[in-house]
Order: C-alpha cells, then structure tokens, then sequence
C-alpha cells in the first residue's frame, strides 16, 4: 500500500482496561492533533464507543487460543484468519498513515493485516514482561514502544526497535496529577482505595474487610473506605464493615476513579499495567496483589518493579490473608512517614509525556521519519513458508 501520512492513525486494542485505557488516552491526544481516529477491535464493540467517542470504530473477529501449544492455535485460526482478512480490507478502504497495537489477541488481526498490506506498524507494550502477540509480530513492525526499559522476553535481534515512552493514562488520571500527597497524621480520616482491576476480584471483598475489622477500635474509627466489589460481594463484604464499625462505599463500578485515587493516603489492588502506571503519575503508596494467574507472570513482575523503588509493597494472593494484611496496615498506618515515602518513590516513577511521545512516535512513523536500528522483517520472512496461516497464528 502506497504511505499515507495524511491518513487515519489506527488503534488496534480490546480486551481489558489495561490494554484498553492507554489506547483511549493516545487518541484523546491525537484528537487534539486534528488526526481521525480509527478504533479496530473485537466483537465486543458496545463497550468501547463511550471510550473513544471521535474515532470510526470496526470490529472484527479474533480469538484466544484455548490450551496449550499448537492445538489452542489451530483452534483459534478460523476467527483469526477472519479476522485478518476482515481488517485487510477495512485498511484497504480507509488508507491509513499507520497503526498501532496495544497488545492481546484481539490485536492479532489488524496488526497482521497491516503488516500484510504494508501500513507502518508500532506496538505498545503497557507491561514489564512482552506480551505473547507483541512478541510474535515484533520481528515485522517498524518500533516497539514500551513501559520498561526491559521488558522480559524482548529478543536481541528485536531490541534496537525498542523506544522507552512510558505507558499512556488518561486525561483524567493527568488532571489529578498535580495534587500533592499528605499523609495521615494525629486522628485524621484515613482514606482507604481497595479495587481488584476492570473486572473486580472476589479476594478483595474475601480478605479486605475481614483485615480492617480486625484493626484496633481507634484505627477503625479512622477509616474511610471505598471499594470496588463485584455486585455478589457487595452484601456480605457491606455486612463485614458494619459490624467493625467502619466507614465503607462500596460498588462494583465507580466512573470517577481518578478522582479516588488523587483522594487515597494508601491503595489496595491488582497490579495490573494500567494500575501501576496512574499509581506513578498521581503517586500513591500502595499493597499490590498481583493476579496469581496472569499471563506469563506480568503483573507479578509489574508489582516488583514497583516495590523494589520502595512505592509499594508486593504481596502474592497464597499470602494475602487477613492476619498478614491487618499485621501489615498496623504497621503502615502507624507510620505516617513511612507512607509519604512510598508516595514520593511512586510519583519519582511516573511519566507524564507518555501520551505526548508515544503520539510523537506513531507520527513519526506514519510518515516515515523514524528508523529502528534493525529494519523490520518482512511476513514472508517466517520460517518455514510465507502462508498467512502461519504469519497470524505464530506458525500453527
């Protein structure tokens, strides 16, 4: 396909928040470029429009390989190829300067039809391990922006196109930035953020209360909690405040989160990319819980890299209990000091031209003005034949 500088900048995500949310904040500053906006996902279109409200947005079939090894992907190949050929076609009719993937399988599709139809590829990676489809079409894109300046699993012959931008957050995470942390000292309202990712998580609503009404009566007295709890959790975990006598709001959805994290003296959560990212920005000190079943391990590795800047302290599920969390916030809460610490460590790792240089990065490659140190391969380059089977399923 002949360059289009002037063309639509495509983003390619779907999935969770965390894939999702740094794709919502580079459009909102692409918008504010005067760049169209074009939102290629999966199926599960509705979810997405209140999210990128300016861009045309086209789903497409995509799948996640069930089980292990080859058979998942033979499995998976029929949507996959679907949905590449899907997306060869909607970036035939709309021309675009380039396209960016954010990660996961519903990204598979537009980034390898893009790649097949020769528009300049760039994908972002939100977390300190890359992920399996950003590992698969690295060798055929033009850069690979990322969090970390190491990602694990990044190969040598990949990293000359690796340019450290940072991970996007949203406009509304940026406005909150600027609000300077005060620990809680004296008898003051202790203000408690305990959420378990977009998709809420039962062990927050299982240990988090329990912990709290196991506090001494003067710390409880103190608190003021709110939670996000999935709606089957919400009575019980309700019922646990009340009768500690502590200070709860609990919901399984709250649309102004930036603002909650801005008002916490201390987070309770997953630690997920996107998590870790606005935890930075805003700065907050924070007890993270990485998901024990995560792939390959990425928010294990993303709640370490935090923790070891002394911003947060890491705790794996197996350990989080209630006696281990409530030993824990005894400590923590008695020590004012040692929390403005953790908010100070946390906002030293934040990067808030994240959105500015990643936008600068798809740019630059839209019209051809960035060079990696290694040229990227072609799809027909695979190992083993050049079919379109084999390029959009890893080689299945």
């Amino acid at each position: 396909m002949k360059r289009n500088p002037q063309g639509p900048i495509v983003i390619a995500a779907g999935g969770t928040g965390g894939h999702l949310f740094p794709g919502q904040a580079l459009a909102q500053e692409l918008r504010r470029r005067g760049r169209r906006i074009v939102l290629i996902t999966d199926e599960r279109v509705q979810r997405f429009d209140r999210l990128f409200p300016d861009a045309d947005i086209y789903p497409v079939p995509a799948a996640t390989p069930s089980g292990k090894g080859a058979v998942g992907l033979v499995r998976a190949a029929p949507a996959i190829l679907a949905g590449v050929a899907r997306s060869f076609g909607i970036l035939g009719r709309i021309r675009p300067a380039a396209l960016i993937g954010f990660g996961g399988y519903p990204t598979l599709p537009p980034v390898a039809a893009a790649i097949l139809r020769g528009v300049p590829v760039c994908v972002h990676e939100q977390n300190a391990v890359l992920g399996r489809v950003n590992r698969l079409v690295a060798p055929y894109v033009s850069a690979i922006a990322s969090t970390f300046d190491a990602p694990k699993f990044l190969r040598p012959k990949d990293a000359g196109k690796l340019v450290l931008t940072g991970n996007p957050v949203r406009d509304a995470v940026i406005a909150v930035a600027g609000r300077s942390y005060a620990a809680p000292a004296g008898q003051e309202t202790i203000h408690l953020l305990v959420f378990g990712g977009s998709q809420g998580a039962r062990v927050m609503s299982d240990v988090v209360p329990d912990a709290l009404a196991q506090l001494p009566e003067a710390l409880r007295r103190r608190l003021s909690v709110v939670q996000q709890a999935r709606a089957e959790d919400m009575e019980r975990a309700a019922a646990i405040y009340e009768a500690a006598g502590v200070d709860a709001e609990l919901s399984p959805f709250f649309d102004d989160m930036p603002e909650r994290l801005a008002g916490a003296h201390l987070v309770i959560g997953r630690s997920g990319a996107s998590t870790i990212s606005e935890l930075a920005i805003v700065g907050r000190p924070s007890i993270l819980v990485p998901l024990p079943h995560s792939l390959d391990n990425d928010q294990k590795a993303n709640a370490e890299k935090l923790a070891r800047t002394g911003a947060a302290w890491a705790i794996e599920q197996k350990n989080f209990t209630a006696a281990a969390l409530a030993t824990m916030l005894t400590s923590l809460l008695a020590d004012p000091a040692q929390l403005a610490a953790a908010a100070r460590a946390a906002k030293a790792q934040g990067q808030p031209n994240a959105v500015r240089d990643l936008a600068d990065l798809v740019e630059r490659i839209g019209r051809g003005e960035f060079q990696a140190l290694g040229a990227p391969a072609r799809a027909t380059d695979t190992a083993g034949g050049s079919g379109l089977l084999k390029f959009a399923t890893g080689g299945a």
